[in-house]
């Protein structure tokens, strides 16, 4: 294993409450539009939050069969969809026979999923043996005839980070040619909502859907479940140069430490979320003052904004006052496992851009929360350098850095 040789992002496929492409997703969350809106897809009457951000509908990729792909079940859909769109973005579709592919995605509750879904459709049969001899993952795989290795990660919000850097060290090792990395999640459902909503850990704006994910804003009542996915392409820099590739950004570092505090209350504890970013910067180089973007991972959850706030004081030090920092969960909802993936794409589309996405619905800042924050507006930023932070339920603190390419 080479740890020093550059692994680029040359590709990327998305499907999220904002957008089905990447540029139409990065559009959006530089314009600040929301994409959360009452559930439609199922009856939410009964639900003490209504509110989400939604797909409705996923694409189905080209030269497949409609009629077959809408038959997925959706979380196989928005898989198969994120993976084609990366290869084709990156020119290397067409080379998928030749090449050793490998397939590393952040996947939650997919047992969970199918059930409830089999239990919908079919309540007197709520379970379909067939549907547990391949996971989605190794089916997505299949159907692609790709010749490389297939994971699926879950961690929690962190899948995503995980992923990426699990596909980093495959390339390093020698183990693929190309990888698919990212995360999906389609966790939008019946059960999902009553669970998280009984525990009261959801927004109730039912009334006013696009304002109810207010990350670092005192109004903020809870968070705003969304669904979607990203999967990105990662080659070696050197391998990617030689076919002249577009390249979206250069995975610099990643940094993860566990605190195994609560099952899904941050710890009090800041150190070890502290140890994964200081990690991620060791490992790219990185000194505070370089950065010139942060996503972060804040949920709009009073103990988890202010947790995070304390992490990010305490590794900027004094580049606080001048690091831009903003949530997109505000635009997108929290997407749970994929949550890590879709904001790795935010903080692409900020070097590409050369904005800071903004923090939308921040209009009275929690003083315990004293960054650099971009209220809803993108602001004009020249970016090299962006970090992204997610922290998991159970304690999987996560943090990548991206660098311009």
């Amino acid at each position: 294993m080479n740890p020093s040789r550059p692994v680029w992002i040359t590709g990327i496929g998305t499907c999220t409450p904002l957008g089905t492409t990447y540029d139409e997703v990065a559009r959006n969350l530089m314009e600040g539009r929301s994409g959360i809106g009452r559930v439609t897809t199922f009856p939410v009457q009964d639900h003490p939050s209504q509110i989400a951000g939604q797909v409705i509908e996923v694409p189905y990729p080209p030269g497949s069969n409609p009629v077959a792909f809408r038959q997925l079940h959706r979380l196989e859909q928005v898989m198969h969809w994120c993976a084609q769109q990366a290869l084709e973005d990156a020119g290397l579709w067409g080379e998928r026979e030749t090449l050793r592919i490998g397939l590393a995605v952040g996947v939650g509750a997919e047992c969970m999923l199918t059930w409830e879904a089999d239990g919908l459709a079919n309540p007197s049969e709520g379970w379909h043996p067939p549907r547990w001899e391949k996971a989605t993952v190794e089916r997505t795989r299949l159907a692609m005839g790709l010749r490389g290795p297939a994971i699926a990660v879950s961690a929690a919000c962190a899948s995503g980070n995980i992923a990426l850097a699990q596909a980093r060290s495959w390339i390093r090792l020698g183990w693929v040619d190309v990888c698919i990395a990212g995360a999906c999640d389609m966790a939008v459902s019946p059960m999902s909502l009553a669970a998280f909503g009984n525990l009261r850990a959801l927004s109730r704006r039912n009334n006013d859907p696009t304002a109810a994910s207010r990350p670092f804003d005192r109004g903020r009542d809870g968070f705003v479940m969304g669904e979607g996915g990203a999967l990105f392409v990662l080659e070696e820099a050197s391998a990617a140069a030689r076919r002249s590739a577009k390249v979206y950004a250069h995975l610099a570092g990643y940094g993860s430490a566990s605190d195994a505090h609560h099952l899904v209350i941050p710890s009090p504890d800041p150190g070890p979320a502290i140890e994964a970013v200081q990690i991620a910067l060791a490992d790219a180089g990185v000194m505070p003052s370089e950065i010139g973007y942060i996503n972060a991972h804040a949920t709009s959850t009073t103990v988890g904004d202010q947790a995070e706030a304390r992490v990010l004081s305490t590794v900027l030090g004094n580049s606080v006052k001048d690091v831009p920092v903003s949530s997109t969960k505000s635009m997108t909802g929290h997407l749970v496992t994929a949550a890590a993936a879709l904001e790795a794409l935010a903080c692409i589309a900020a070097m590409q851009l050369s904005h800071a996405p903004p923090t939308i619905n921040l209009d009275d800042p929690d003083p315990d929360c004293a960054l650099c924050h971009v209220p809803n507006q993108a602001r004009p930023q020249k970016v090299r350098v962006a970090l992204s932070n997610s922290f998991g339920f159970g304690g999987s603190n996560t943090c990548i850095v991206l660098r311009a390419a």
